[in-house]
């Protein structure tokens, strides 16, 4: 189970302040996402042993100040609607404005844990003043200041309690999530694959929400396709809105083991898709990149091969990903793209003997040593897979602190090459024995 912690309020209140705090904040940070475009605006984190998703949708605010108040009030909304948890931030200095109380209309209506974080209040006087936010009617309130970190820890206890504990289902069937931006073909893709095999045994209701789940059998292998772009259509929402993008593709893809990510060959590889990539990775999910509308594109001797190559640029270093070039509407490769799937399933969970494992690997670190580092060499002597859900490797040394990044890269391609982990994040730590 997965918890998705939304950050609303006006702009200029502090939200982003606060987000990088939450996020990378030393003992709760597990990870955080870079959106390679623009701005931080998806983290992970954990506090008090539970995991949470953050998002901050101050980010998405644009436009002028007309259309702003527009463009939030739909960001409130969408967060109502997606999140599970929410932290309404207002600023004690300007008090309690006419866009506050409007977000805090909604907000009453909601059925969902409310958290009223009154920022900037660094001093004995300002926590006095902060009585005020009590006319919100949103009852009890946190003060903090997000920029020293003072409050935060009260705030994160009391949100803690509310996220549901991560419980590991066991015996699920995989889930491969079908993601990417709008109007990329995700429900072409998924009605392609249903549509000619009559494989399927039951819808589900997904439990990410309103996406679609559809047990689906092929290669005499069972699993769940979670379709997010059947996920409500919204009067209220603008199906474009990258936020509400953003807030799909987080949950889908934390709840699934591989994430398809879908292309729109006419439109190239974009921000947006880049960003749903890298929440793919960050989440250590497998990944298939499907390049569809292929049929649309005209084509030279090497167009293929050069758009490969421009996204494999994008995404490096994680470049050992599958890229099909597909056609929903012809149905050209779509069974191909499910076959590759259910490989890098299999590569994810892949475990690698200890004795295969040092045999290959020290072998191939005896022939290549990591540089030496002011006269002192780095010896390796052990290695070993970690028992985790998805691959992690530690390899027990007498000078970790000398292996440079560059390095881990050169050992994490040997194991690429050695074992197949196509399509699968690699984690590898190297410790003092």
């Amino acid at each position: 189970m997965s918890n998705i912690v939304a950050i609303v309020g006006r702009p200029n209140v502090g939200k982003s302040t606060l987000f990088n705090r939450l996020v990378q904040r030393r003992d709760a940070i597990v990870d955080s996402v870079s959106g390679v475009t623009r701005d931080r605006h998806y983290g992970k984190s954990d506090w008090n042993g539970k995991q949470f998703s953050l998002i901050d949708t101050g980010g998405w605010a644009i436009g002028s100040d007309d259309v702003f108040e527009e463009e939030i009030r739909k960001q409130v909304e969408i967060a109502i609607d997606e999140a599970d948890s929410i932290i309404f931030v207002v600023n004690v200095e300007e008090g309690i404005t006419p866009m506050d109380t409007e977000v805090a209309n909604l907000l009453r209506k909601v059925k969902k844990p409310i958290f009223l974080a009154v920022n900037k209040v660094d001093n004995a006087m300002r926590d006095a003043d902060a009585v005020e936010f009590y006319n919100l009617g949103l009852g009890e309130y946190y003060t903090i200041s997000s920029i020293n970190g003072s409050g935060t820890g009260e705030l994160l206890d009391a949100l803690a309690e509310k996220l549901e504990a991560d419980i590991p289902v066991e015996n699920e069937l995989p889930r491969f999530a079908v993601v990417g931006r709008p109007n990329a073909g995700k429900s072409s893709f998924i009605n392609a694959l249903i549509g000619e095999d009559r494989n399927i045994v039951t819808d589900i209701a997904g439990t990410t929400r309103d996406s679609i789940d559809t047990k689906y059998n092929r290669f005499g292998f069972d699993f769940n396709l979670v379709d997010t772009a059947g996920i409500r259509k919204k009067s209220k929402v603008k199906e474009d809105l990258e936020f509400y993008t953003v807030m799909r593709a987080v949950r889908a893809i934390e709840y699934c083991d591989v994430a398809i990510v879908v292309i729109d060959a006419t439109r190239g590889f974009e921000g947006q898709d880049e960003n749903i990539f890298w929440l793919a990775e960050k989440n250590k999910k497998g990944v298939v990149v499907l390049i569809n509308k292929w049929d649309l594109i005209e084509k030279e001797t090497n167009t293929m091969r050069d758009f490969e190559a421009k996204i494999r640029k994008e995404i490096a270093p994680f470049t050992d990903v599958p890229i099909l070039f597909i056609s929903a509407l012809t149905k050209q490769r779509i069974f191909k793209a499910i076959e590759t799937a259910v490989e890098v399933f299999e590569n994810r969970k892949k475990r690698i003997p200890t004795s295969k494992l040092n045999e290959a690997m020290l072998d191939f670190f005896k022939n290549n040593e990591p540089p030496a580092y002011k006269g002192k060499y780095v010896k390796i002597k052990f290695c070993t897979q970690l028992p985790t859900p998805t691959p992690q490797f530690v390899f027990f040394c007498n000078l970790p602190q000398y292996i440079k990044e560059s390095y881990k890269r050169f050992t994490e391609n040997k194991l690429r090459e050695l074992f197949d982990f196509t399509g699968v994040p690699i984690v590898i730590y190297f410790r003092k024995k």
